[in-house]
């Protein structure tokens, strides 16, 4: 029911210098400032590729601060669009769900739905123009005990098909799972998966933080441009050199580190690399 990933929304007490990362790394686009009563936080909003980064700013008491004071800054939900909203909030109900309300906007978390570490919001389509050096989201990463049995639980709340998910494993990340795609045709998707490697970054956070949202990836054909900002502001970045390429400038996916972007990692693959590993290698455009 869901129909497409359009949105990140970090928790944390320094939105402005968040912000300025996103422009600086990526050339988001501020937009201004929106309060979130139902969160007690203030949104700093910003747009990026096709859909928008929120960094929401604690204003009182509410889930926002609770969520600053237990893990400081980080990534907080991911949001996601439907067709059909009043389908989808009559579908959350037959499922036993009374989700919350934020504006046009559902949330879902652990509490109500009773996936581990899952946060997602989920309104009503909202189509924009891509801006900056991002194409668009698709990915939400939540990390979890039990990979199949959180994923079964993800495809019936959400009412998703789950003949169109797609297995996924790492040797080198050290994790398996399933890639839940919204549709067969697009990318957007949840990734839930289990870290089975005890020395890898994944893990650690694992062990740390006890499961929950990970990171997000996106889209973007400016691969080369965002490495060498990252370069020059000293950012924080793991590059994945695409096949034959020699010079560092060369990746395939890019991942920009916590810090880099005010406490969420983003991972960036090239335009349609992605479909390597979720089911459709065929679909990978050939790059130059």
């Amino acid at each position: 029911m869901l129909k497409a990933m359009n949105r990140v929304l970090l928790a944390t007490n320094e939105p402005e210098a968040a912000s300025l990362q996103w422009q600086q790394l990526l050339d988001a686009e501020p937009t201004g400032r929106e309060a979130r009563p139902a969160l007690g936080a203030e949104a700093h909003l910003l747009r990026l590729g096709d859909g928008w980064v929120e960094l929401l700013a604690p204003t009182g008491d509410g889930i926002v601060a609770e969520a600053v004071s237990a893990r400081g800054a980080h990534l907080f939900a991911g949001g996601f669009t439907t067709a059909d909203p009043d389908g989808f909030r009559r579908h959350l109900e037959s499922e036993g769900i009374e989700p919350f309300i934020d504006g046009e906007r559902l949330m879902l978390d652990e509490a109500n739905c009773g996936v581990p570490g899952l946060r997602l919001f989920v309104g009503p389509e909202d189509p924009q123009p891509a801006v900056g050096l991002v194409d668009r989201f698709y990915e939400l990463t939540d990390l979890v005990a039990d990979s199949a049995r959180e994923t079964a639980r993800v495809a019936r709340v959400l009412g998703l098909d789950d003949t169109v998910f797609v297995p996924i494993s790492s040797e080198p990340y050290g994790y398996d799972g399933t890639l839940t795609l919204l549709d067969p045709d697009r990318l957007d998707r949840l990734e839930m998966i289990t870290p089975n490697r005890s020395d890898t970054t994944m893990h650690r956070f694992y062990e740390r933080v006890g499961g929950g949202l990970y990171m997000c990836f996106a889209e973007s054909g400016e691969l080369e441009e965002i490495e060498r900002r990252a370069q020059e502001a000293g950012a924080g970045h793991t590059a994945v050199p695409r096949e034959g390429k020699r010079d560092s400038l060369g990746a395939h996916t890019l991942f920009l580190h916590p810090k880099s972007l005010g406490g969420m990692m983003l991972g960036l693959s090239r335009r349609s690399f992605a479909w390597t590993w979720s089911g459709h290698p065929e679909r990978v455009e050939v790059a130059p």
